[in-house]
């Protein structure tokens, strides 16, 4: 099938390392869940704001906490349910700097045999007996030397299972009191860097797509088709799972509502 007339020019004038998907069946997505914000509602984001609003939308430890049955997970897939081989977890680790709340991220080693190049949170493969808590503390010890004394987790945002490979990801929230210094691990990490929620949020940074493949899809629409998100930042681009944990943060940050509380692996 051929691209729909007007569908989004792909990234242009931005430069990215990693190699992004360019499926044939694609069509233009909606706008960012935000859109509607003034500029005045997406800044002065701080730690204090977005801890609160965790609050409110019932993801703060202080009332939920992440999934450790795996046996829970069977809603939350995107392909057809099957037994979760893998788990894992990542660190979403928030810190503030000149009155905006920032994210950690890091650009995966080009040496890595899965997901070279691409940019995901700091986080892994659990080993056995951890938590979700647990793993995603040590692998940001491991991968950018944040230390698990420096963070503080107050919470947690929806699991994503790809039950096409078995993996369960369990997305867990720390607060860094203070700017920290961090240094990837050569043999993981190709480049650590942060941005603010407010660049984020702001008009540009966001763009949907709507992709549909030859697997039916849970949460796809009548015609097959269902949402890829992917947002610029400074030197390359989020996309994929890392995109979907950053969207719902948004939206909660933003106090908007989140377009996949309505989907399988919402």
């Amino acid at each position: 099938m051929a691209r729909e007339a007007g569908w989004p020019a792909r990234f242009v004038g931005h430069e990215y390392p990693q190699a992004i998907p360019d499926p044939d069946d694609i069509r233009a997505g909606a706008t960012s869940p935000w859109s509607s914000l003034r500029a005045s509602q997406r800044r002065g984001l701080t730690l204090e704001l977005v801890e609160a609003r965790l609050r409110r939308a019932q993801h703060h430890l202080a009332s939920s906490s992440p999934i450790r049955d795996v046996a829970q997970l069977e809603s939350v897939g995107d392909a057809a349910p099957g037994e979760v081989l893998r788990r894992s977890a990542v660190l979403v680790a928030l810190f503030e700097e000149s009155g905006e709340t920032r994210l950690v991220l890091t650009r995966r080693s080009f040496t890595m045999r899965q997901h070279r190049g691409e940019i995901a949170f700091p986080g892994g493969r659990s080993d056995a007996g951890e938590s979700p808590v647990e793993t995603a503390l040590r692998e940001a010890r491991e991968e950018v030397g944040l230390e698990e004394s420096m963070v503080d987790v107050i919470g947690c945002l929806s699991p994503l299972v790809t039950f096409a490979s078995g993996s369960a990801i369990s997305p867990v929230i720390g607060l860094v009191r203070e700017v920290p210094t961090l240094v990837g691990d050569p043999g993981e990490v190709d480049r650590v860097f942060s941005v603010a929620l407010t660049d984020l949020l702001a008009d540009g940074a966001f763009l949907e797509e709507r992709w549909r493949r030859g697997l039916a899809t849970p949460g796809a629409d009548h015609d097959g088709y269902f949402s890829i998100y992917f947002y610029r930042v400074p030197g390359d681009v989020v996309w994929g799972a890392t995109a979907r944990v950053l969207t719902e943060l948004l939206c909660i940050v933003a106090d908007v509502e989140w377009p996949g509380s309505q989907r399988p692996w919402a």
